[in-house]
């Protein structure tokens, strides 16, 4: 089996690939929280719905209260990177999550909760924007979809790490115990590697684009130089100042790039892109995995237990896209995963249908999350570091981010409602959501093949022209 290290080999040998792995996982940390985050509620939401005593409508709003968090982070994120800093927007970000942690772990009042896990939200959308902008900006152009995989890699690590832990506090727990005190417990355990991620950021430097931005060209080729060697850093920071200079003649304010159209067409690709990734109904299954197995009559413990191996699907779908992504390209595994995703929606849909209680809804859903895992999971964060031009990354960025946490916002928020509801509950048994997401998997794949160019191994600084090639072939 191919160790870490070979996995991130690259044809030029002048890189220093040790260095690039290491200060990406210290950035991919806030991917790792966002999964932890993100997550944690799969968990605690049964017992938190009896404590605060919820309905339908206000179990919704306990799940996707984070993702409105996440709007607002996602929109900020872009003018926090730009003004402050990759990695100080990074430091926010790790500060915040540390706060709602404790803060939601002990609040009083389901409004409490609520505000807390919406100020944990702001922070999941600032690192999921500002992680793999970093990455995108420290990676040499031939390990770049392996290094931007890594954020996948630890968003899935983060929720299957939290499905363990969530697991773990319940299994000799008493009911009485979960409902009043257990589901604090699930929430309190991020605080961990909250303090941990805070802590090695000061091992990182700031990225060498922005630097270049701000006109401070020696720390920029000082963080290339450790990156490849002197001579090819003098050839990237040439080539990063060169496209700043060309850029410089477009203004990449808000209101400038919804003027121009090439813009225009990026930032709707992008922002595409983001969104439909919600819409294949990933975050059904990693918010409301537990309900749904439970639904077929299992207890929650062993809902809960069942979960970790539709988590363990997730990561084995990482590591396969880890290694395929800068081998085979995007669009491929975009088909691939796609028609998985679909094929193991409509397995468990079938389970839930027929009330099934042996084990065909988990093989369906560990189906979904394999192939979510090689493919919409990694590829979305990849492509919408990738397709942004550098005069309008950060914008372009937030405004992906923001869209893909509006979707995420509308399907946490419908999905109770739906699965509540007396009709499609009573002849559908929580099957109709799995037939609607199967079919916009397949939608979402129509997409990016019409729409999205393959970016393996072009530079960012070429990105742009290759856009606007593939927009002219969509047409004919």
């Amino acid at each position: 089996m191919q160790s870490v290290k070979d996995a991130f080999l690259i044809r030029d040998q002048s890189h220093n690939v040790g260095y690039v792995v290491r200060i990406c996982a210290v950035a991919a940390l806030g991917g790792f929280l966002f999964g932890y985050d993100t997550s944690v509620i799969s968990g605690a939401l049964g017992p938190l719905t009896e404590h605060f005593e919820l309905g339908g409508a206000s179990t919704g709003w306990a799940v996707s209260s984070v993702v409105l968090g996440c709007i607002i982070g996602a929109f900020s994120a872009g003018l926090l990177a730009k003004t402050l800093g990759r990695r100080n927007a990074l430091f926010i970000c790790a500060l915040l999550f540390l706060v709602q942690a404790v803060g939601a772990a002990l609040a009083p009042t389901f409004f409490q909760f609520i505000f807390y896990r919406i100020l944990g939200g702001v922070a999941v959308g600032i690192a999921s924007v500002v992680s793999p902008m970093y990455i995108s900006e420290v990676s040499p152009k031939d390990m770049r979809g392996r290094a931007l995989i890594m954020q996948q890699f630890a968003i899935v690590v983060g929720q299957l790490v939290v499905y363990v832990i969530n697991y773990l506090i319940a299994v000799e727990a008493t009911h009485e115990w979960l409902v009043e005190l257990g589901w604090r417990w699930m929430l309190a355990s991020a605080v961990v590697p909250c303090v941990v991620f805070l802590l090695v950021l000061f091992f990182i430097p700031e990225s060498p684009r922005w630097y270049a931005m701000r006109n401070k060209d020696q720390q920029a080729f000082k963080t290339l130089s450790r990156i490849s060697n002197p001579e090819h850093a003098q050839v990237v920071l040439s080539e990063i100042k060169e496209s700043l200079r060309q850029d410089s003649v477009h203004s990449s304010s808000f209101r400038a790039l919804f003027r121009n159209k090439t813009a225009l067409w990026i930032i709707f690709v992008g922002s595409m892109v983001a969104g439909l990734q919600q819409l294949t109904g990933v975050n059904i299954v990693v918010y409301y995995a537990p309900l749904l197995l439970g639904s077929t009559g299992d207890s929650i413990q062993e809902a809960l237990f069942q979960t970790i191996w539709v988590g363990a699907g997730n990561f084995a779908g990482c590591i396969l896209g880890a290694w395929l992504i800068d081998r085979i390209g995007r669009r491929p595994l975009v088909k691939w995963g796609s028609l998985g995703m679909a094929c193991g929606l409509l397995i468990a849909s079938w389970a839930l249908y027929t009330q099934s209680q042996g084990p065909v809804a988990v093989l369906g859903l560990m189906l979904f999350m394999t192939t979510f895992g090689f493919s919409w999971g990694p590829i979305t964060w990849v492509l919408v570091s990738e397709v942004f031009p550098n005069r309008m990354r950060s914008v372009g960025m937030s405004i992906a981010g923001s869209s893909n946490w509006i979707f995420n916002f509308l399907v946490a928020q419908s999905f109770p409602m739906l699965a509540s509801n007396a009709f499609l509950s009573s002849h559908f048994h929580g099957a109709f959501p799995m037939w609607l997401f199967a079919v916009l998997c397949l939608a979402a794949m129509w997409f990016v093949l019409k729409y999205v160019p393959e970016t393996k191994g072009v530079a960012l600084e070429n990105i742009e022209a290759l856009m606007m090639t593939k927009q002219a072939a969509s047409k004919e």
